[in-house]
């Protein structure tokens, strides 16, 4: 079992508390303690009050340690304390939007990259010149620290994480049972200040949920426009609104997406994965693979693999 420590510091949105719970409590491989330093009822910003039953004590042992809440604010001493000894020890450290000024405060990211939401991502880099912000990135890892921007690209990085613990599949079934899409990328940008598509505001979900059930097969952009019922250039446009990427770019991270999830789950050969997942060969296969997730075909089934030896 695998112990997470949320450590609440206030101010804090009751949603950011909401995050891993959710998340990690949607498949059966976690243990989730929300802490704080004085545990008890715990007022929220812009929603009802909480209760949070556990003392930093829960830091002790866990096996990763989450940030959430601060708004900036300075956090209490002991908290700092508590988080800087759980990063001495090797336990992986985590934020979630503003949860990175706290560990601004403790010096976790002293010399690092770093993100928050970009509204305050101006504040973060001012407040900590020696922190590299990244202010339009989704989430970031450094040296194993990890932190997120806003809402949901929090819930990004806590798949981000489930993914890199148990495999892609685990993540795509905590994804579905939070109703969010797979996985996204930390690289992919934060939505900032983007404006909404001008003509009548029309989703591409059913365009990507059609793609989804053909990425074994060639798609051009003329076939995606063609099931959106729209120009090519309007078809860009939107997608990059509604996703951060160019169709393309969503194809491809879709297709290595499940790669990964064949990998896992099936003993199918090379060529097969690739075929079945629309990046044609396993020499193509090979090297989205260790382009996207650092390890070949190979090495990835070995780790994460979820079927049984001889089946």
């Amino acid at each position: 079992m695998h112990r997470i420590a949320a450590v609440v510091v206030p101010p804090v949105l009751s949603f950011d508390v909401s995050i891993p719970l959710m998340v990690f409590n949607s498949v059966p491989h976690y243990d989730v303690r929300i802490c704080t330093a004085n545990p008890g009822p715990l007022a929220t910003v812009g929603g009802p009050d909480i209760v949070v039953p556990y003392g930093l004590d829960a830091v002790e042992g866990a096996d990763t340690v989450i940030a959430v809440g601060s708004g900036g604010e300075q956090a209490p001493s002991e908290t700092l304390d508590a988080l800087r000894k759980a990063a001495a020890g090797g336990t992986r450290i985590a934020s979630l939007c503003t949860g990175a000024f706290v560990l601004a405060q403790a010096g976790l990211l002293d010399g690092r990259r770093a993100t928050t939401h970009w509204n305050l991502a101006g504040d973060l880099a001012a407040r900590f010149p020696s922190v590299e912000v990244q202010p339009d990135l989704l989430f970031v890892e450094d040296g194993g620290i990890y932190t997120s921007a806003g809402a949901a690209a929090a819930i990004d990085l806590c798949l981000h994480l489930v993914r890199a613990d148990y495999g892609a599949a685990v993540a795509n079934t905590a994804a579905r049972l939070a109703v969010v899409p797979p996985v996204r990328p930390g690289g992919q940008s934060q939505y900032i200040e983007t404006p909404m598509p001008a003509e009548h505001g029309t989703s591409l979900a059913a365009t990507r949920a059609w793609a989804l059930e053909r990425l074994d097969r060639p798609l051009s952009l003329a076939d995606l426009a063609g099931h959106a019922r729209m120009s090519v250039r309007t078809l860009t446009r939107r997608f990059h609104t509604e996703t951060g990427m160019s169709p393309l770019q969503w194809l491809l991270h879709r297709r290595i997406d499940r790669a990964r999830e064949l990998l896992e789950t099936t003993r199918l050969h090379m060529d097969q994965v690739a075929a079945r997942s629309g990046l044609g060969s396993a020499d193509s296969l090979r090297k989205h693979m260790v382009g996207r997730v650092g390890l070949t075909p190979t090495a990835y089934r070995a780790s994460f693999t979820q079927v049984p030896a001889g089946t």
